[in-house]
């Protein structure tokens, strides 16, 4: 019984911290149905008067931003799509294959993780500009291909696969390939989906690399095109927050979703050499 205050302590203590990390989100959601003008009144309102979509249908018809959200849409699926195949490969390999130079390969790896990702954006705009990448979509894309974090987390996880079972299907005559096909992917699964939901999110909410890569505002994704309208309706509070929601609710949908499996991901396989 000398449990019960300090349990619900604890609960009212979580339940303030839930509140408190909501609001700011429910308040932007309230503010994107308000009338144009509401948001920016005092004392402010949260919940809006007469709630209304014109601020939505704003942003679609009359500023054309459904085409910047499939913009962003198509960068992230396919980014996260391919770089989930090449961490899956690399990270299996790194962890179950051997072949020579396989510990310094994987060294020399981990030491990009301590380079600040600005000073590699010159340069590597210097390359995409010398094949003919700048101003496309590719551009955008394959700096995300191969993120030295995602093999690291792949790698960790594939370390606590079975060598006993890995070895049985080569007895049996499967190919590598087969392998990792029919019996490596299903049991990464869950951090491969955690993988998954940071590169989505990475690629989603990504400003910089598309800012400097994109010129033309046809292809523009959506935080750099948010970017932009808030220079032309600074004062359009309500219009702004359509926006941000129309940036924030993708992205929690999906986490929402995998939740269990992104979780599982997280505390599972961190098995050390």
């Amino acid at each position: 019984m000398r449990r019960w205050p300090a349990l619900v302590g604890l609960h009212l203590a979580l339940g303030i911290v839930a509140v408190a990390t909501l609001l700011p989100f429910l308040w932007m959601l309230s503010a994107s149905l308000m009338p144009a003008g509401e948001a920016s009144q005092w004392p402010p309102s949260f919940l809006p008067s007469r709630p209304t979509l014109e601020n939505y249908r704003a942003l679609f018809h009359r500023l054309d931003l459904g085409r910047c959200f499939l913009n962003s849409a198509f960068v992230a699926v396919v980014s996260t799509a391919l770089a989930l195949l090449i961490v899956s490969l690399a990270g299996y390999a790194f962890a179950k294959l051997h072949f020579p130079g396989r510990s310094r390969i994987y060294r020399a790896l981990l030491t990009a993780m301590v380079i600040p990702a600005q000073v590699a954006m010159l340069p590597l705009f210097l390359l995409l500009r010398e094949v003919g990448l700048v101003n496309t979509y590719w551009g955008v894309i394959i700096p995300a291909l191969a993120p030295v974090f995602g093999i690291f987390m792949v790698r960790q996880y594939a370390l606590s696969l079975p060598d006993e079972l890995l070895d049985a299907a080569r007895v049996d005559g499967a190919g590598e390939f087969t392998i990792y096909r029919k019996l490596v992917l299903p049991l990464l699964r869950p951090i491969l989906v955690t993988f998954g939901v940071f590169s989505f999110i990475g690629a989603w909410n990504d400003f910089m690399w598309p800012l400097i890569v994109l010129t033309d505002d046809r292809k523009y994704t959506l935080p750099v095109a948010l970017a932009n309208l808030i220079g032309e309706h600074a004062q359009d509070i309500e219009l702004m927050m359509a926006g941000s929601v129309l940036t924030v609710l993708p992205v929690l949908l999906l986490f929402l979703v995998l939740q269990r499996t992104y979780v599982e991901g997280l505390t599972m396989g961190g098995v050390k050499e």
